[in-house]
């Protein structure tokens, strides 16, 4: 896994694309228990190289229930965006994740991940690409449906300030979803 993190961690292949340059950010051991397969990283955390480093991140320390310790070790929860590096502003927020991570990676590393018990998905990229046929008409319907995915996979939105909308009229994933969340978390980390 080490040797893969490294080549990843030199990738060029969409150095033309990134405002920022490259900057693969990802993160795993073989013993990591817990994958989160996320959009992309945000320009603070491309800027400290390190995983959701900024209020996205803490909004979904938050929704797991874990402390910031628990969150950055690699044995307990690994990070595999759908693109490694910062993609750059969009007119709503960032742009998309860069479509050539997960072809070029994501098979090599899910390969190696050998404890997973729970994949969480980040947002409709990673749960289009995921979950294909299974994802619903849109986001709100598969994390609304969350359930029928337990307990391998638990489908959430993206943890964005920009998302506060979404979440001020979806208020349900907060009263519900997120306490059921933070259980499987915790039954996987025991």
């Amino acid at each position: 896994m080490k040797k893969l993190l490294k080549e990843i961690s030199n990738c060029e292949i969409c150095k033309d694309f990134l405002p920022l340059g490259p900057n693969p950010i990802l993160r795993a051991t073989v013993s990591s228990k817990i994958l989160i397969v996320s959009q992309a990283p945000g320009q603070k955390a491309h800027l400290s190289s390190k995983d959701f480093d900024d209020p996205s991140g803490k909004r979904l320390r938050e929704w797991l229930g874990v402390s910031e310790e628990t969150f950055y070790n690699s044995n307990n929860i690994a990070i595999l965006p759908m693109g490694f590096c910062y993609p750059g502003k969009g007119k709503t927020g960032d742009l998309p994740p860069r479509p050539e991570c997960r072809p070029q990676w994501h098979h090599q590393v899910l390969h190696k991940l050998q404890s997973v018990e729970l994949t969480i998905l980040v947002g409709q990229y990673a749960q289009k690409t995921y979950l294909k046929q299974n994802f619903r008409k849109n986001l709100t319907e598969t994390v609304k449906n969350y359930h029928r995915f337990l307990p391998t996979i638990f489908p959430i939105p993206h943890p964005s300030p920009t998302n506060r909308f979404w979440l001020a009229k979806n208020k349900w994933f907060e009263s519900e979803v997120i306490s059921v969340l933070q259980q499987r978390v915790q039954e996987v980390l025991k």
